[in-house]
């Protein structure tokens, strides 16, 4: 394939310097971080964030009425307000902050889902589903005997939806991935919807892998439930979003109980505190808003069409530079078109297995995944047992890639 230069490249050069860990040496060689779509690294902005809230406003929020303690609720909501912004939603009353986007979908199922699905109804996922958005509804088919149909991934990694009008006949609820975490496969999320909602059922997709580095906008997407995990997007662990049409959250009812998410209780009863609230039980994470705030404000400055044509160009060197240098040794599971993926690259290389590829490559402080990356249906579906996977993000250039392609000789050596 050709490979053009992003139309608005972003400075690599220099964003590599905004990461503190990517100084970092293993084995005595510079570090190639090779994992993003596990979790990304977090530059110095996030850090100090974290840092300068925990040093001068720490105080749980909206509770306290004194200085640092409206300053934290401040903090926290500005946060919100932020990836409401990011993603095109609403209204940030439509944001819910979650863990991330496996919480996300628990929520969903557990409270939409909870008061909407009985005995014989229909949800509909793909065979490329990460199991945060297959366990859920496995749960409830056991519990509640609901259907379960998929939408199959053909041969080139793509979903094949020569059958998706009868796939969809009938169903309650339409859920799937915006970008498959093994195949880099980017769905057509607003085909699926369209088509979803004049079926009469709801959309729910996962954005983990999609959100960042690709300019989101939920709306335009044309679905009803989105869910988004801060520690792929340059943010901390442990907070993500779910952004769910306004509607849908006033009628759910909540799905952890506790402080916060009420307004009244009494021993006979409670009554819930207003939306996105009624659903964020407990003291919620709050120094890890402030650094998903600083995440969102970082890609932003780069501008998420430049971040995609970064991440589109990478993709299709590494595709040409693995395949050109190893031919039929090697091969991409998924699409070999960067524009119908993202930076994910899962490969097998001749018969070596994935994990000790991996250790062989950490010997060259190359960092790439192996194992069935929580897909193991697609694993299957592939006839493989697990594969290794190479996942870029800003911090990563064409060098990265060729200590890759370097490192993978020298697994052949090893185990030639």
């Amino acid at each position: 394939m050709a490979i053009d230069a992003p139309a608005t490249p972003i400075d690599v050069a220099s964003i590599k310097k905004d990461f503190p860990i990517l100084a970092v040496e293993v084995h005595g060689k510079r570090l190639v971080y090779l994992d993003s779509a596990a979790s990304s690294q977090k530059p110095t902005a996030v850090l100090d964030a974290m840092d300068r809230y925990y040093e001068t406003t720490h105080a749980n929020v909206h509770r306290g009425v004194y200085t640092i303690a409206e300053e934290a609720t401040r903090l926290y909501e500005d946060a919100r307000k932020a990836m409401a912004r990011f993603i095109g939603a609403g209204s940030p009353s439509e944001v819910v902050f979650t863990k991330n986007v496996t919480e996300a979908i628990n929520l969903v199922a557990r409270s939409w889902g909870g008061a909407n699905l009985h005995a014989g109804d229909v949800v509909v996922l793909t065979e490329m589903e990460h199991h945060a958005n297959l366990v859920p509804w496995l749960q409830l088919k056991a519990e509640r005997g609901i259907e379960l149909r998929y939408l199959p991934v053909g041969e080139d990694g793509l979903l094949d939806l020569s059958d998706l009008d009868r796939t969809l006949a009938g169903a309650k609820l339409v859920a799937f991935t915006a970008m498959s975490n093994v195949l880099g496969t980017l769905t057509p999320v607003r085909r699926i919807a369209d088509a979803a909602h004049a079926a009469g059922a709801l959309v729910l997709v996962d954005g983990a892998q999609y959100t960042p580095a690709t300019a989101t906008d939920v709306s335009e997407l044309g679905v009803d439930f989105y869910g988004v995990t801060g520690h792929k997007m340059l943010g901390p662990t442990g907070i993500g979003v779910l952004w769910a049409r306004a509607e849908l959250l006033d009628a759910m009812p909540p799905f952890l109980g506790g402080g916060e998410m009420i307004r009244d209780v009494r021993l006979d009863g409670f009554t819930t505190n207003d939306v996105p609230w009624k659903f964020e039980a407990g003291t919620p994470p709050i120094a890890e808003a402030v650094g998903l705030e600083a995440a969102v404000r970082y890609l932003e400055t780069l501008g998420m069409d430049a971040v995609r044509a970064h991440e589109r160009h990478l993709t299709a060197y590494a595709i040409d530079t693995l395949t050109a240098r190893y031919g039929d040794d090697l091969r991409v599971h998924g699409p070999l078109d960067a524009d119908q993926r993202g930076g994910v690259l899962s490969f097998a290389y001749k018969d070596i297995h994935p994990h000790d590829l991996s250790q062989v490559l950490d010997e060259s402080a190359v960092c790439v995944r192996a194992g069935h990356h929580c897909a193991k249906p697609l694993m299957r579906r592939l006839g493989v047992g697990a594969t290794a996977r190479a996942s870029f993000s800003i911090y990563n250039d064409e060098a990265d890639v060729d200590v890759l392609a370097d490192a993978l000789a020298d697994a052949d050596r090893l185990f030639g």
